[in-house]
């Protein structure tokens, strides 16, 4: 609202002096054929009277002055509208790097405390998940070979503790047998 009023009151002052200015530009005009007009001639020369010669000074002046005054408030005006021109181009620069920020934050992933384009984003993260991968491959592999192994050791060991059973009973029994020949003997020369 208040910036409607000013504008109202800026066009009434601009209509206001260009009509002006005609009505000076017309009645200087008018001054100077009425001068020059209503002279005395004396041979290639006009006579012009001093009072409308002071008269037409004095309007020249006078219009001059008005002029001066419009241009001096034109040209406050014009500074003011610079002012608010540098004012707003700071404004769009402002903006413009708010947006070209915006649009880097739009287009890119926080990683790390790094700002990433998506793409190196998804490289990264792909590479991630096939070493993870490929580690779970590798892993599996050994983990499966080392329980064959072990699967493997288990048997033999199964196997060598049995035949070590299997060898302990024969020893004992043999010892056993050997031990009962021995007294049988012992017995029979004690007979």
């Amino acid at each position: 609202m208040k910036k409607n009023r000013h504008l109202i009151i800026l066009l009434f002052a601009l209509a206001l002096s260009s009509t002006f200015c005609a009505q000076e530009k017309s009645s200087l005009e008018d001054q100077f054929t009425e001068v020059i007009d209503k002279s005395n001639r004396y041979e290639d020369y006009k006579v012009v009277k001093i009072y409308k010669l002071n008269e037409l000074r004095k309007s020249v002046l006078d219009s001059v002055k008005g002029l001066e005054a419009t241009i001096g408030t034109n040209i406050d005006h014009i500074q003011t509208l610079e002012g608010t021109i540098d004012s707003l181009k700071q404004s769009v620069n402002q903006l413009q790097l708010q947006l070209a920020d915006s649009q880097k934050k739009e287009d890119g992933i926080v990683f790390f405390g790094l700002l990433l384009k998506k793409s190196t984003y998804q490289i990264i993260l792909w590479t991630i998940i096939g070493a993870l991968v490929l580690l779970s491959l590798i892993l599996s592999y050994r983990f499966r070979n080392s329980n064959a192994i072990t699967k493997a050791s288990n048997l033999k060991l199964a196997e060598t503790e049995t035949e070590f059973e299997a060898h302990r009973q024969r020893a004992l029994e043999r010892e056993q047998q050997l031990r009962r020949k021995l007294q049988d003997e012992i017995n029979k020369q004690k007979s």
